[in-house]
């Protein structure tokens, strides 16, 4: 039996982390105030879902800070750390769906959400109509592209999976 080495882990880590990095920058669909269609999670649902949960967590923080890096729209820190390297980083929680894969992208995917909610909540409430809660608002804000980009992950993770089983 093929057994994976360390040295295959950071490998694949590194290859994700950048497929991610560059995934973000092919945008389908962008949002006025940020926020975006891409391909983005994909490569970090996957890594998450072959190495564990420790490893895709830590993986996704460092995707998430390159994208901090690499011109994230920060208006504080704790926003900061909100929308990049805790979001990205709940993508490894996809480790936690097992052989489940459906469940392991609806409860990264879920994470992620809670992140850029609780930071629309608290630093973009100015950005909700007149009349509309905050968290409704960034409810329906965040939850648009994120679920887009979750059925795009929900169709493409397991297919690729499924190809990676054979190697």
């Amino acid at each position: 039996m093929y057994q994976r080495s360390k040295t295959q882990s950071v490998v694949e880590a590194a290859l994700c982390i950048a497929l991610a990095v560059v995934f973000s920058r092919l945008r389908l669909f962008r949002l006025p105030q940020g926020g975006s269609v891409t391909l983005e999670i994909v490569p970090l649902l996957v890594y998450a879902m072959r190495w564990g949960l420790l490893k895709g967590v830590g993986a996704g923080a460092v995707a998430g800070l390159l994208q901090y890096v690499m011109g994230g729209y920060v208006v504080h820190p704790v926003q900061g750390m909100l929308d990049y390297p805790l979001a990205y980083a709940a993508l490894g929680l996809a480790a936690l769906g097992g052989e489940h894969v459906f469940a392991g992208i609806l409860v990264a995917v879920a994470a992620r959400i809670v992140c850029h909610v609780a930071s629309g909540v608290v630093f973009f409430a100015s950005y909700a109509p007149a009349g509309t809660h905050p968290l409704v608002y960034s409810l329906l804000y965040n939850g648009s592209f994120m679920a887009a980009n979750m059925v795009i992950a929900l169709i493409l993770v397991p297919l690729i999976l499924a190809r990676l089983k054979k190697f």
